[in-house]
């Protein structure tokens, strides 16, 4: 029997490794990053709506808002990923559990995401967020890496008056790099898009409608009915710096040259050193091609966080100013590299009256140029009828200690060998 030790096992899973990642399961803790944005602003929501090609007057107008129901301009619902100020308080107990990373150089790659929404973020609002794992469960036929772990983070937030905003619950695979490196299929960059093509993606663009204040009623959707198509794209590496002004760096601690060396110094797993010997961002994979491919992915790729914005923009635009967002669910299943075109589309699937809700479940999915599904979801609209209103949601339990135990209880499922994405 081989030895396990700390140098051996970095990079590869351990039971080891499982065990003291399900020993953290309900515990709260603080990512070490700074908000992008601490509070809600004008400009701050404008560059973020922005950066994913959303002219919204909801949030991308001072004044529009304040003639709609929300008496107000409100931020696009995944501003979140851009706020929340980190306030767990663990006890030493807790701190050396939560000390290290029991699965030590392995790749991590977003699979799922999942969100609710229960309240408007408002202008001078600021979030509080609360990090915990909620699930670790183990995979043993992921086609991109063989065995993985799946990590289910929940990032719960709320407002300066201690109201519950959001949850959003992720789910991240976590792969031995060489592993998804032996596994990773021969890519060939796309050959040059025809004129025709560029004029077929121009056409759908400067077709996209945004209902605004054109009332959509429950009564008036059918099930069966499409949702118009939104075109983003060809994702361009200008694109992707347009989206970081708003979104912020998210995976990298903010602050450059100097401020970036003393971060290295602090969390140096942060960086590693790129062709020229200088360290940099591990986040370079989304733009840097050599490590992308030392890292088993062929060319750099978007992130699943500008795809889950993509498809509440396509549900947004749908809606209109009267409607609420309420659930959105959404699988990352095959990679969108840079050059890929995002065609985003959704169908009614049904719709219900629900304890005084008036409900419309939607499919959602974002297609390639090639008419492959890269990230298929799921949503939940809820809809003013001509009688009423939409009143809000309420979260499924009334405090933050009680959202983690329901969120962990909710999770507690035994290892399974399904595989959940690639």
């Amino acid at each position: 029997m081989v030895e396990v030790t700390e140098e051996s096992s970095y990079g590869v899973i351990t039971e080891e490794g499982i065990a003291r990642l399900k020993q953290r399961v309900g515990l709260e803790f603080n990512q070490p990053r700074v908000p992008h944005n601490m509070e809600v602003t004008f400009d701050g929501v404008r560059h973020f709506a922005l950066g994913y090609g959303d002219e919204n007057p909801l949030w991308c107008s001072k004044t529009y808002g304040d003639k709609t129901r929300w008496e107000g301009l409100i931020a696009p619902p995944n501003f979140l990923y851009t706020m929340g100020e980190q306030d767990a308080s663990p006890t030493p107990e807790q701190k050396a559990l939560l000390k290290g990373d029991p699965l030590s150089g392995l790749g991590s790659y977003q699979a799922v995401m999942e969100f609710e929404w229960w309240r408007p973020l408002r202008l001078n609002d600021r979030l509080l967020t609360r990090c915990a794992l909620i699930g670790a469960q183990v995979r043993d036929n992921s086609r991109f890496s063989g065995r993985t772990v799946a990590e289910i983070l929940a990032f719960i937030s709320r407002n300066q008056n201690d109201e519950l905003v959001s949850i959003r619950r992720g789910t991240w695979l976590r792969a031995e790099r060489h592993a998804s490196a032996e596994r990773k299929k021969q890519y060939e960059l796309p050959a040059p898009y025809t004129d025709d093509q560029i004029a077929e993606i121009d056409a759908a663009v400067a077709a996209e409608k945004i209902r605004g204040a054109e009332t959509l009623y429950w009564e008036d959707v059918e099930a069966g009915s499409d949702l118009q198509t939104i075109v983003r794209g060809p994702l361009r590496l200008s694109d992707l710096i347009v989206w970081h002004i708003g979104w912020g760096m998210q995976l990298t601690p903010p602050g450059n040259f100097g401020i970036s060396h003393k971060i290295r110094k602090k969390a140096p797993g942060l960086f590693t050193k790129n062709p020229l010997n200088i360290p940099d961002t591990v986040q370079r994979l989304h733009w840097e091609k050599e490590w992308a491919a030392e890292l088993g992915i062929p060319t750099p790729y978007d992130y699943g966080g500008m795809r889950e914005t993509l498809l509440t923009n396509v549900i947004t635009n749908w809606m209109g100013d009267d409607g609420w967002l309420w659930k959105l669910r959404c699988e990352h299943r095959k990679f969108v590299y840079m050059g890929d075109t995002y065609w985003v589309k959704g169908r009614v699937k049904d719709k219900q009256q629900v304890d005084g809700r008036n409900e419309v479940h939607l499919e959602v999915w974002i297609e390639n140029q090639w008419g492959t599904t890269v990230t298929p979801g799921e949503a939940v609209v809820l809809l003013p009828t001509r009688d009423a209103a939409v009143d809000l949601p309420s979260p499924p339990a009334e405090d933050l200690r009680s959202l983690i135990d329901h969120e962990v209880a909710r999770h507690a499922i035994p290892d399974t060998a399904t595989q959940l994405s690639d």
